[in-house]
């Protein structure tokens, strides 16, 4: 039967709501069993001392508490009012298990609506006034540096000489501030949620959170743009904006979202689903935007360019480096957007960079200058290329992801030693190597080409050893050496030489010819005019031609011009020795004798450079030789 002067209970479908689920049930800190006259002392005095504190701070009957913060003014108090609310819940519990009609009842649930206003009003102010301290950068440093046990030394030890204590002396006092402020949150949202106002909270933290993301990502220079603005941009501009992502994703992701999950994880620590759900709407919207700008990117319309490959390579790099962290940070179901989202970008990138690798591959092909190099030098299109493709060995691990997927050449038109060497048990590094080794065929194959618009044969096979020591060295001093492998570098430096063997047979052969096989074998003077003759003629000739030859590398450079010597100075010094005074006096030697040995040195030293004047070269051999002659 109902007390004597009991007012009827008329509960709000929130309490009966709350008091009827599961989740109400009392906790393993539930009230002890006490005999009903015990239970009854307790419950007056619980609900007694909890009116007392709730009503100190209800803004609505105190002007005091409307101006003043209860987790500032005084932090023991503070853990106090928790306590009592989370006892008045219990008490809650147990007055409608026993007796559903107890007079308490309202009540202790009109307290509890005064104090859930007084701990959201104060939940609020702590996330404004702390935003500085609870910024996504400090966060992020906290998870790193600050354990969550160290946290929640605030939220317990409350002793009765001081306020807080620090959770370390190794923190700073900016962290201790942090650390206070994370450590009441949680308190709050923990007590909001066990009294069954959750959403009230969910939704105080949802509204300031959301603008700090928002604000962040919006300082980052990451804004929402759309595909037609992106075409109508000149390329500095894109550029731009490009290099201003790059560096807006690494803070974005170590910091800004690595930061506030770590932030809400904390707070909403007892409910998964809370921490999903404030998480997803606070970070959602910011994160889609950041990982949608490289798919407006790769689907641009902006013509194909290096500039724009390796932009497109370094976006690709930024999301697949980040993305164990993107996959731990919006893990949640409902975070499935973002991931979406920087999936499409990577698949997008990934067909652009493709594209993009095609078009070079095509532009190969279809260089059709016929312009000569002068003296058979490096091509422009040997050393732009090679400038590229060193480049994109740079992006080696991120073009195998993408490489692997893609059609190999046909092996119908690529000799099988590029299929075997390098060697490798791993299909992936494999494709990349030969895709590498592909496209400088195909380079080889064009300059090979462009090699027969030369008139003189020589120059062609001069022209084809510059080049492909140009590729052999691009090859050795990048890390296209470590995907073609040493034997590739081998064998073409093999063919540098027999490139260079051929140049020096068919451009120097009538002057090996012109030397007898034996300079010291006697001969008759008349024979002995006749090979001088032979000698100055081929000299000449040979002089004159190759005077404008150019080899760039210094190496190969060397290593021609030793081996012309070797075939033509000692031979000739021997001659020129056995045989100088037997072609007349010293007033008739130089008609005959026009260059000494020291002038052939000197002449062939100097070769190669394609800045030898060919006339002037002549005469002064001709004339430093007939005086040595008369002296």
């Amino acid at each position: 039967m109902p007390r004597k002067g009991m007012r009827s209970i008329c509960f709000s479908p929130k309490t009966i709501s709350f008091l009827s689920s599961p989740r109400s049930s009392p906790s393993r800190h539930a009230l002890p069993p006490t005999t009903p006259l015990r239970t009854e002392v307790m419950v007056e005095q619980i609900v007694e001392n909890a009116s007392s504190l709730i009503m100190k701070w209800n803004p609505e009957t105190s002007a005091y508490a409307n101006v003043t913060s209860l987790f500032y003014e005084n932090r023991r108090e503070a853990m106090q009012f928790i306590t009592c609310v989370n006892d008045l819940q219990k008490v809650m519990h147990l007055i409608v298990s026993e007796d559903s009609t107890h007079y308490r009842l309202v009540q202790a649930q009109n307290l509890m609506q005064i104090a859930m206003k007084r701990l959201q009003k104060e939940f609020y102010q702590i996330l404004s006034m702390n935003r500085a301290h609870l910024d996504p950068e400090s966060m992020s440093t906290r998870s790193s540096r600050t354990s969550i046990s160290s946290i929640s030394d605030f939220e317990d030890d409350v002793s009765p000489d001081d306020d807080v204590r620090a959770a370390s002396d190794s923190i700073s006092e900016v962290e201790q501030v942090s650390s206070i402020a994370m450590a009441d949150l949680k308190a709050i949202a923990e007590c909001m949620n066990a009294a069954g106002y959750a959403k009230e909270c969910v939704n105080v933290y949802k509204v300031v959170r959301k603008s700090i993301i928002d604000e962040g990502i919006y300082r980052l220079g990451v804004e929402r743009i759309s595909s037609s603005r992106i075409n109508k941009m000149d390329w500095h501009a894109l550029d731009m904006k490009i290099n201003n992502w790059l560096e807006a994703v690494k803070v974005a992701m170590k910091t800004l979202f690595f930061g506030e999950r770590f932030l809400c994880d904390h707070v909403f620590a007892v409910s998964e689903s809370i921490r999903e759900s404030c998480f997803s709407e606070i970070s959602n919207d910011a994160a889609t935007l950041l990982f949608g700008f490289p798919e407006l990117v790769a689907k641009s319309k902006k013509p194909s360019s290096p500039e724009k490959m390796f932009r497109a390579l370094g976006m690709y790099t930024a999301i697949s480096e980040n993305w164990v962290e993107i996959e731990s940070i919006f893990s949640f179901e409902s975070n499935s957007p973002v991931r979406t989202q920087a999936l499409s970008s990577l698949i997008k990138l990934s067909e652009s960079i493709y594209t993009m690798l095609s078009g070079f591959e095509s532009s190969i092909q279809k260089h059709s200058s016929k312009a000569l190099v002068p003296g058979g030098g490096v091509h422009s299109l040997t050393s732009n290329a090679m400038d590229y493709l060193s480049l994109l060995a740079d992006y080696s691990n991120v073009l195998t992801d993408i490489i692997s997927d893609w059609p190999p050449p046909e092996k119908s038109s690529l000799p099988e030693s590029y299929f075997d060497s390098p060697d490798s048990d791993d299909p992936p590094a494999a494709a990349i190597s030969t895709r590498f080794a592909w496209l400088v065929l195909v380079l080889l194959c064009k300059l090979d080409g462009k090699a027969k618009y030369y008139k003189d044969v020589s120059l062609s096979y001069l022209f084809l050893a510059n080049n492909l020591q140009h590729v052999v060295f691009k090859v050795r001093t990048s890390n296209l050496q470590y995907l073609l492998g040493e034997d590739w570098i081998a064998k073409h430096e093999a063919k540098v030489g027999q490139f260079a063997a051929s140049y020096e047979r068919l451009a120097w052969n009538k002057v090996f010819s012109s030397l007898p096989e034996n300079p010291t074998a006697e001969i008759s003077p008349e024979e002995a005019k006749e090979t001088f003759k032979r000698f100055n003629i081929s000299f000449d000739e040979a002089s004159r031609k190759q005077s404008v030859c150019v080899v760039a590398d210094p190496k190969l450079r060397d290593e021609i011009k030793v081996s012309i010597g070797r075939k033509i100075t000692p031979v000739y010094r021997e001659f020129y020795e056995k045989h100088r005074g037997s072609v007349g006096g010293q007033s008739r030697v130089g008609v005959f004798v026009r260059y000494a040995p020291e002038d052939v040195e000197n002449y062939l030293s100097n070769l190669f450079y394609g800045t030898i004047d060919s006339g002037s070269s002549a005469t002064t051999s001709t004339t430093s030789s007939r005086q040595r002659h008369r002296a």
